[in-house]
């Protein structure tokens, strides 16, 4: 099959940076897509001529695919942004349509650019998009020593950055703000973020963050088991041991989604997104205060993305997307909770259920005999003063019930 779509990455140099194919595809086509910033940046070096339509984007931005596609068997050409398939419309069309159908040119992304103006090597650095996605995912990056490319929203990002990070104990991070990158207006403007105090400058701009962290910050891992002190609690918290053994029960995996029901303040979906940049979860919590906190935990650990369902299990479960883990860590003795999520769970999904009453421990016996899975008991003991000497104290023990959705337990 012989190629209908022609997507060509440009820069801000224009038209006469580009290799010879590239400028073939561009001058010799009879459509052309393109945002209204690329069609600029081509007409300043091509006029169109005559024979050629140039069809501005529209708004929003699902019907200018859709439009695009009403051309589809005619030769089309589309202007991307440097490298297409990075962060670009390449990246929407190739899920559209077969490999067959289409022909990419890249120029080199904005991305490529910094990296080579910093000595940064790519394959190190961590690239965070901001435009049209929250801020605090930055969050989920931070760590001593990381590089960080940050596409901005708008000329405002690098301030807010510069703030976010210095709120998150990183105040000694070094930020880099590269404006209009690889044109003739190119400029750069860097700082302290803790004082940063640079004025806005051009909506179109990439930030580098070199981290490092403030003496005393609180260092994460995107492990399972963060501190209990990372989060804000009531209290109601899978405290980080049980956390930890909890997370390696669920085996988080790319793309997977998670149903935390009675989350609490949150913490095992958090921890299960933060193991993997793919991961989803839907957290179902009825309490209000504790969704505050859970809130703001997922902001303040870099999952801002994490889906809130405020309600009681098992009403609140109606509707939602079907999971490939299950955390039920509340509601265990309330009925249908279980039914319904097992139910919900996708073929070979693995759901784990704690328990600390011997009402809760009862069901999940009662569920290891009708379902399988694996039932294990988990005491911890801390050491705390004990008059002038010390000794252990014991938290209430834990018992963690796992079982995987295959295909004997699906006759059950």
């Amino acid at each position: 099959m012989t190629p209908w779509l022609t997507i060509v990455g440009i820069g801000e140099s224009g038209l006469n940076a580009l290799g010879a194919e590239a400028q073939t595809a561009i001058t010799r086509a009879r459509i052309l897509f393109g945002g209204e910033r690329h069609l600029a940046l081509l007409a300043a070096d091509f006029p169109a001529p005559a024979a050629q339509q140039r069809i501005p984007w529209c708004s929003p931005f699902h019907q200018a695919v859709a439009q695009l596609l009403t051309y589809r068997g005619t030769p089309v050409t589309v202007l991307a942004s440097g490298d297409p398939l990075w962060f670009g419309i390449g990246s929407t069309l190739v899920a559209q349509l077969p490999a067959a159908e289409l022909r990419i040119l890249p120029a080199p992304s904005a991305m490529s650019l910094a990296a080579a103006r910093l000595g940064w090597a790519l394959q190190n650095v961590r690239v965070i998009a901001a435009h049209g996605r929250p801020l605090d995912n930055v969050t989920l990056h931070l760590a001593n020593g990381a590089q960080l490319l940050v596409l901005a929203a708008d000329e405002h990002t690098p301030e807010q950055l510069a703030a976010l990070v210095t709120a998150r104990g990183y105040g000694a991070s070094r930020l880099t703000v590269f404006e209009r990158i690889g044109g003739a207006a190119e400029r750069r403007v860097e700082g302290i973020a803790a004082n940063w105090a640079h004025p806005p400058g051009a909506a179109l701009n990439l930030i580098a963050v070199e981290c490092v962290a403030v003496a005393g910050a609180m260092q994460l891992s995107r492990r399972g088991g963060l501190p209990d002190a990372a989060y804000q609690h009531d209290g109601q918290l899978t405290k980080r041991d049980v956390r930890a053994l909890t997370l390696a029960r669920l085996t988080p995996q790319r793309g997977q989604l998670l149903w935390d029901v009675g989350a609490g303040c949150g913490s095992i979906g958090i921890e299960w997104m933060r193991a993997d940049n793919g991961c989803r979860a839907i957290a179902i919590e009825a309490n209000a205060a504790r969704l505050a906190l859970l809130a703001e935990n997922c902001r303040t650990l870099g999952v801002p993305e994490l889906q809130i369902v405020a309600g009681h299990a098992p009403e609140a479960l109606a509707g939602l997307e079907a999971p490939d883990a299950v955390f039920i860590g509340g509601g265990l003795t309330v009925a249908g909770v279980f039914e319904i999520c097992w139910a919900a769970l996708k073929p070979d999904g693995v759901l784990v259920a704690n328990a600390v009453t011997l009402q809760s421990e009862a069901a999940l016996v009662g569920l290891r005999a009708q379902f399988g899975g694996e039932l294990t008991r988990l005491s911890v003991a801390q050491a705390a003063p004990l008059g002038r000497f010390d000794g252990w104290r014991t938290a209430m023990p834990i018992t963690l019930y796992t079982v995987r959705k295959n295909a004997l337990s699906i006759s059950n």
